[in-house]
């Protein structure tokens, strides 16, 4: 279509298009690419009430019970952060950012888990508006759940559009979606190769990779349960990572076989056996091992089922979740548990964190200075910028040691 098999082009080239063209680009670039015609790239507050028509009441049920969960997480958050410095002339402020941009992945599934999970920080951080783009269906359709949550999450705004085209207008603004701050959320190769190559002209909340599940395991764990995880993981992507670190021999041939058995059962068994493909299950001599190995990896989640789990976590460094105990379970924490499913991978999680509300704020430092302050710190203030041949710098806190003269 762009004549170039390099996705990194193909995305410079939309980039370039949406900057130049704005709408026109967004139109025709969701033509070509999804196949899609659309009439409005603004989704109406009548197809959101209508959406609720389309969804069973036990999911929007469940939606609202998450919902309540991670509000009351990150409120939990925000109230152990945020306080303000001050004192002696010297301070620092908490400011929320004034526009966020959400990207929500459409493709073959919908993912209103990824609207909660996203959107609520950044509402209880403070932002001012939220705007959401999500790919659409024929006819420019979106899915009723993710318009549903998007309502429980108290999106602003909402735009019928996706993959890099979405990015590039969230970057840069156009005469319908205006830019925003920072660009959050999930996405395919090219949304986020589109949030790599507009980081700079707006902030993004992180490359998030593949999914990936890292498996420690004592003799006492269920078989069915360790492979269910597994599987849980490997459904996502052919790319996706599902791995088993474990002291027991029989515990892992045991999963083997209980893996085996369970991909039989699951409809997405064509995706999870290709990603299967890259995981392992790895014997191990002692837990302490595991647990280096665990480090060594960061994975984005971290299952720790043996006995006496919890004595292990102050042994973690690496992880983007740790989730605890014989009954852990990842999807636990993709829906309902509290924090963001919005994880790093890649083994990212040995600089960065999950999604919180501290990807929504900005510090700022002040200084109030007075007279005495020139005559305490002046003078080596000036001695340090003459060492660094900044001479305009010395003689503005000259004048102020003379007293303005």
């Amino acid at each position: 279509m762009f004549g170039t098999g390099d996705p990194e082009a193909v995305v410079r080239h939309i980039l370039a298009a949406v900057k130049k063209e704005g709408d026109a680009a967004l139109y025709d670039l969701t033509r070509r690419i999804d196949g899609v015609s659309l009439d409005s790239l603004e989704v109406d507050r009548g197809e959101v009430e209508r959406a609720y028509g389309g969804v069973d009441g036990g999911l929007v049920a469940a939606l609202k019970l998450a919902a309540s969960r991670i509000r009351a997480f990150h409120e939990a958050q925000k109230d152990s952060i945020w306080h303000e410095v001050s004192g002696k002339g010297l301070g620092q402020l908490i400011r929320p950012l004034n526009r966020v941009g959400v990207y929500v992945p459409g493709g073959t599934a919908a993912y209103p888990s990824t609207v909660l999970m996203t959107v609520i920080p950044a509402k209880v951080a403070g932002v001012s508006e939220v705007i959401m783009v999500t790919p659409p269906k024929q006819g420019g359709a979106i899915p009723p759940a993710v318009l549903v949550a998007a309502d429980i999450a108290r999106v602003d705004r909402i735009f019928r559009i996706g993959g890099a085209q979405a990015i590039a207008a969230l970057a840069y603004g156009t005469k319908t979606i205006p830019a925003v701050d920072k660009i959050c959320g999930p996405g395919n190769i090219f949304v986020m190769l589109a949030k790599k190559q507009v980081f700079g002209a707006v902030d993004i909340d992180g490359l998030q990779g593949p999914s990936e599940v890292l498996i420690i395991a004592g003799e006492g764990a269920s078989p069915a349960y360790v492979a269910a995880d597994l599987l849980a993981q490997a459904e996502h992507d052919v790319l996706a990572e599902s791995h088993l670190v474990t002291t027991s021999r029989h515990l892992a041939e045991e999963v083997g076989q209980e893996v085996s058995r369970q991909l039989e059962e699951i409809p997405r068994r064509a995706i999870a056996r290709e990603a299967l493909g890259r995981g392992v299950i790895a014997v191990v001599a002692s837990l302490d091992e595991a647990i280096e190995l665990a480090n060594l990896y960061a994975p984005e989640h971290l299952c720790l089922m043996m006995e006496n789990a919890p004595a292990y976590i102050d042994k973690i460094t690496n992880a983007g979740c740790i989730l605890v105990g014989r009954e852990a379970t990842v999807a636990l924490g993709d829906y309902v548990a509290g924090p963001s499913h919005a994880l790093p991978t890649g083994g990212t999680a040995r600089f960065s964190s999950p999604l919180n509300v501290t990807d929504f704020i900005r510090f700022m430092s002040v200084i109030n200075t007075d007279e005495l302050d020139i005559k305490k710190l002046g003078k080596a203030a000036s001695v340090m910028a003459r060492a660094e041949g900044l001479e305009a710098h010395a003689r503005a806190l000259d004048m102020r040691l003379k007293g303005g003269e």
